[in-house]
This record gives structure tokens, sequence and C-alpha cells, in this order.
């Protein structure tokens, strides 16, 4: 693994206090993986841009979001992410039992969250080439054709905080634990 450090907003370069302040009132603290992802402008860059239309511009709830990216980061089996994730979820109201099933690689019994999960799960696993019924199935759950691409932006966001987690092996802050995760539950 590689030695990269987690940025402050004291320690970031100039470019990246600013985003860093952002992600820090969004989220009340600067995640590690945002810290870490400092050190690239390219990757912090393009993940704060997409990161700000998703969530800003994005027509999921703040709970259905949070479905996706901890499904997204259970599927690309990330443990920072799950646990941020998993923290997150809480937060924006997602049934903890919700959360627990998707921790476990099992779906939600909410049936709207299922079907966003299993979508999320099923891009990542075949790499974008979805089958008629996963599709079928997000439709009759009550999502449209266009929010398949919104999954695809919250694929790609996750793509960039999980695996930079992932080859930096960060280090899970301490709010963060009660959520660790090990790749069962």
């Amino acid at each position: 693994m590689t030695n990269y450090p987690v940025h402050t907003i004291d320690t970031a370069p100039d470019w990246a206090k600013q985003p860093l302040a952002r992600l820090q009132e969004a989220f009340g603290f600067i995640p590690a993986a945002a810290g870490m992802m400092a050190n690239s402008s390219p990757l912090m860059n393009s993940f704060f841009s997409a990161f700000g239309y998703f969530r800003g511009e994005g027509t999921f709830t703040p709970a259905e979001r949070q479905v996706l990216l901890l499904s997204n980061a259970v599927a690309n089996e990330c443990a920072w992410a799950v646990a941020f994730h998993s923290l997150e979820a809480i937060e924006d109201g997602v049934p903890p039992a919700d959360v627990e099933a998707i921790r476990r690689r099992s779906l939600p019994a909410d049936s709207r969250s299922a079907a966003l999960s299993a979508l999320a799960r099923a891009l990542i696993g075949k790499r974008g080439h979805l089958d008629e019924a996963g599709t079928a199935a997000f439709l009759a759950a009550g999502f449209d054709e266009n929010q398949i691409l919104e999954v695809i932006t919250a694929v790609a966001i996750s793509a960039m905080t999980n695996y930079a987690a992932t080859v930096a092996d960060l280090e899970i802050e301490d709010r963060l634990r009660p959520y660790a995760w090990n790749g069962n539950a």
C-alpha cells in the first residue's frame, strides 16, 4: 500500500482548501477519503464536481443517495466507505435494518430501496451491462429511465472514493468505528 497524507484545511494545497471546507460544511467533518484525495487535483476536483451535482441537482432523496453509496461501497469492498456510508445512511433516515441488510450483501426490506440497491450492484458487478429484468424492477419501483443515468453518477463517485480509500488503506476515523466492516456485516 501507499502512504498518502490525509490533509486538513490547514495542510492541504491551496487549490484543495475550498473543496475540503465545503465537505466539512456538508458533513460536519472532513472525511478521511477527501483529505487523502487532496493529494491529487484531478481526483479531488473531479470528485468534488460530480458529488456537488449528484447531491445538489440529483433527484434522489438523501436516504436514497445513501442506499446507493452504501451499496456501491459494499460492492467495491471498501471498508472505509462502508463505515462512512453506514453512519451517513443512519443519519439520513435509512432504517438500521436496511443498512445492515446492505452491509450483509442482501437487499433492504423496503422495495424501492431494494430496487435501487440491486441496480447499483448490478451496474458494478456487470460493468454496466444491465439486463431487462433488473431495469424493469427499477422502473416498477417508481424510478424513471433518467435516474439510471443518475445511478451511474453515484457509481462513478463511489469508484473515485472507494478505490482511493482502498489504495491508501485509510484508517477508519473514531466517529466511524461503530460502523467498521470486515466484509461480512
